[in-house]
C-alpha cells in the first residue's frame, strides 16, 4: 500500500502540492488525470524520492520515503517507473539494457539476469528484438523496452509518467496494450495520463489535479459520467 497523508511540495515561491492525502491499495490502477502544471508528475517523482517534500508523509509499505535513514535504492526496487522519455543506453542491445539493472542492483549472477530480461522483453512483446540496439527500435517499442526494464526489478508497483506522450499517435496503442496487461495482471499501478480511454476503461479509479490539489476522486463511471467539480467539467470538454 502507498499512503500519502498531507503533502506539500515546493519548488522555491512556487507552491506545486498542497496538501495531498492519498491511498493506493495492492491491485489498484489509479490513473492521474489534469491539466499540464497541476503538479501530477511531480506527485509520482516525490513518490519514489526523487524529489524532497517540505511537508506531510509518503509511506510504501509502511517505509517512509522520506525519514532520514531511509534506504531509497532499496524502496525503489519495489517502485518501478517508467517516464515520458525511454533513456535507454544506447550503446547495448535490448537484452542487455533490461539485465543491466538486475545483474548490478539486485546482484543477480549475467546469466540469470538475462533470463530475467529475456523473459520480460517477451513480456511486453519484443522477444524478437533481443539483440537490437535502441536507435533500429520505433518510439513505441523503446517505451516497452523502458518497461521491460522497470518490470526485471520484480517491483510491486509502476509508476508511470506520461508514457506515451513522446510518441506519435500511432504508436501510442502498442504501449496502452502493454500497460492494460499489466493491470489484467495484477499490478498496482499509478498511470499519470493524458489518455482518457486508457484512464475509463482500465482503471479503479481516477484522480483528478487541479493547481496542486486532488479536486475529485472516484470510479471512472463518476469522473467521466457525471464530475461534480466544475473545473473537471471543463477540462473534459477541452479534451473532448
Amino acid at each position: 500500500m502507498i499512503e500519502i497523508r498531507g503533502l506539500h511540495k515546493y519548488f522555491g515561491e512556487l507552491h506545486v502540492l498542497k496538501g495531498i492525502d492519498l491511498d493506493v491499495h495492492n491491485g489498484e490502477v489509479l490513473s492521474v488525470i489534469g491539466a499540464s502544471g497541476s503538479g501530477k508528475s511531480t506527485l509520482l517523482y516525490c513518490i519514489n524520492g526523487l524529489e524532497p517534500i517540505q511537508q506531510g508523509r509518503i509511506e510504501v509499505d509502511g517505509t517512509d520515503v522520506h525519514a532520514r535513514g531511509t534506504d531509497l535504492n532499496a524502496l525503489r526496487q519495489k517502485l518501478g517507473m517508467v517516464f515520458q522519455q525511454w533513456n535507454s543506453f544506447p550503446h547495448l542491445t535490448a537484452l542487455e539494457n533490461v539485465a543491466l539493472a538486475p545483474r548490478i542492483v539486485r546482484g543477480l549472477p549475467r546469466a540469470e539476469a538475462r533470463e530475467v530480461a529475456e523473459r520480460q522483453l517477451r513480456h511486453v512483446g519484443l522477444g524478437d528484438k533481443l539483440d537490437v540496439y535502441p536507435k533500429a527500435l520505433s518510439g513505441g517499442q523503446q517505451q516497452r523496452l523502458a518497461i521491460a526494464r522497470a518490470l526485471a526489478m520484480e517491483p510491486r508497483y509502476m509508476l508511470f509518467d506520461e508514457a506515451t506522450s513522446a510518441l506519435d499517435p500511432e504508436l501510442v496503442g502498442e504501449v496502452l496494450d502493454t500497460m492494460r496487461l499489466l493491470a489484467e495482471e495484477g499490478m498496482t499501478m499509478i498511470c499519470v495520463t493524458h489518455e482518457m480511454g486508457f484512464a475509463r476503461d482500465v482503471s479503479d479509479r481516477v484522480a483528478f489535479f487541479h493547481q496542486g490539489v486532488i479536486e475529485e476522486i472516484g470510479p471512472p463511471a463518476e469522473i467521466f459520467g457525471a464530475p461534480a467539480s466544475e473545473h473537471l467539467r471543463k477540462f473534459l470538454a477541452k479534451i473532448r
